[in-house]
């Protein structure tokens, strides 16, 4: 069990840093390339990634507090991948981009203030999508070594 929580808050959070944010860093780099293939501009992000701007209450820079929230996310996969039954990559794309994407456009725009489901934009639900998905196969992409499950 311990494995479990440590291979999977360590591997959500740097599958933040590696696949999450490299994401974001590659569509605001190189969204000429991907507009080619008939992407709208609104789907480029605002910024390019790897903010260290402070959030609150803490302060910490904002790369940091979503690999935090990363890690957590992290360790919910983990235990999905040891004890489901789905393979291990469609587990954590389909926890990412929906799962993960779901709570981001309800309780934390709840808690944030902002409004929910991106005030209907589906182009911003697309992205995040996206962005939520690539982070959890990459997640559990990076827990492969670990034998934290079955699912090749």
């Amino acid at each position: 069990m311990k494995k479990v929580l440590l291979v999977g808050f360590l591997c959500g959070a740097l599958a933040v840093i590696v696949f999450h944010q490299g994401t974001l860093y590659v569509l605001y780099h190189q969204f000429a390339l991907i507009k080619m293939l008939g992407v709208p501009d609104a789907f480029r992000p605002g910024a390019a990634g790897f903010n260290i701007r402070p959030v609150p209450p803490f302060g910490v820079p904002q790369v940091l507090s979503l690999a935090f929230w990363g890690g957590v996310w992290g360790i919910v996969l983990a235990g999905l991948i040891r004890w489901g039954r789905l393979p291990d990559l469609l587990t954590g794309f389909l926890l990412g981009a929906v799962i993960c994407t779901v709570v981001g456009f309800t309780l934390v725009a709840e808690w944030r203030g902002v409004p929910m489901w991106a005030g209907g934009n589906t182009i911003v639900w697309a992205r995040a999508a996206l962005l939520n998905g690539a982070f959890g196969w990459g997640t559990a992409f990076l827990m492969r070594p670990f034998s934290i499950g079955g699912g090749y």
